[in-house]
């Protein structure tokens, strides 16, 4: 099976990342949202992306409008019946994911793949609301998008070979790096990830050093990009939080116990870069 056609569901900044990198891969692709206010504000996103590279010379602006072209606007689902891959990446919630593929399984054709860009939530059981859990998978992008190569590619527990092969060879072409793992809850970049933000979280609870100080260390002592509380930041508390939560559901270990800062942070409304406020102010 050859994908040529992809809708992408959710047009927020890991669905734009998502549909951006697809249409300079020139794959047809339409980013769906609830209203089109936010496939708007989406396309925006994709079109101020692309404008950078042509402000560094790395794209002309036919080329820019070119990838622009690839992408259409969508608020109804019932345009996946004409695409061969739909990449869903709305709210990381188990019931709207798993509504959500069920509508797909009705909607789409029998050969089209459902893939989920889930960080931490199991495939298997998002493959059970549909009839056909062999063509579903799990994609899951590195935050930027555009940026990181890195593409997680889970299988369930009923995920075919030739599903798998497809998906990872669609990711080639994206000029991602596909790297296999099994369904377990947080994967494995986030099973890893998320314990060392907790406890960077803890280590502020508990008065050992000063936010800057926790981020400096892991920055200068462990050749991290950024510190482990401003990539919180990046990447909001409430996610953050609710992947913890979904690490201590899974496996029922303490060590995943979410720090009650963070809880607090959360329910402050402060969840980092996108509110303006997590554990460092933002303009």
């Amino acid at each position: 099976m050859k994908v040529e056609k992809i809708m992408v569901i959710g047009a927020g900044q890991m669905g734009s990342g998502i549909a951006q990198v697809c249409a300079q891969a020139g794959y047809r692709v339409f980013l769906n949202d609830l209203k089109p206010e936010f496939v708007e504000r989406g396309l925006g996103v994709i079109s101020k992306n692309l404008s950078r590279h042509v402000d560094k010379g790395r794209m002309t602006e036919a080329q820019k409008q070119d990838v622009l072209s690839q992408v259409t606007a969508s608020t109804d689902l019932h345009d996946a019946r004409a695409v061969d891959l739909v990449i869903e990446a709305a709210i990381e919630n188990m019931e709207i994911k798993t509504k959500l593929f069920a509508q797909l399984d009705e909607i789409t054709p029998p050969h089209v793949i459902l893939a989920s860009n889930t960080s931490s939530l199991p495939i298997t059981e998002i493959a059970a609301a549909t009839k056909r859990p062999e063509k579903v998978i799990g994609m899951h992008f590195m935050n930027p998008v555009p940026v990181m190569k890195l593409v997680e590619i889970i299988r369930g527990l009923a995920t075919a070979d030739e599903v798998y092969q497809v998906v990872e060879d669609m990711t080639k072409t994206l000029s991602k790096v596909p790297v296999e793992v099994n369904d377990f809850p947080g994967f494995v970049a986030n099973r890893i990830l998320m314990p060392m933000i907790n406890e960077a979280i803890y280590t502020l609870y508990e008065g050992v050093a000063t936010k800057e100080a926790i981020d400096e260390i892991m920055k200068l002592g462990m050749n991290h990009p950024m510190g482990p509380l401003t990539l919180a930041d990046f990447i909001g508390l409430d996610t953050c939080l609710y992947i913890m939560e979904t690490l201590h559901e899974g496996f029922g270990d303490t060590k995943y116990r979410p720090c009650p800062l963070l809880r607090k942070y959360v329910k402050a409304g402060w969840l980092g870069k996108k509110s303006g406020r997590g554990f460092y102010t933002y303009e």
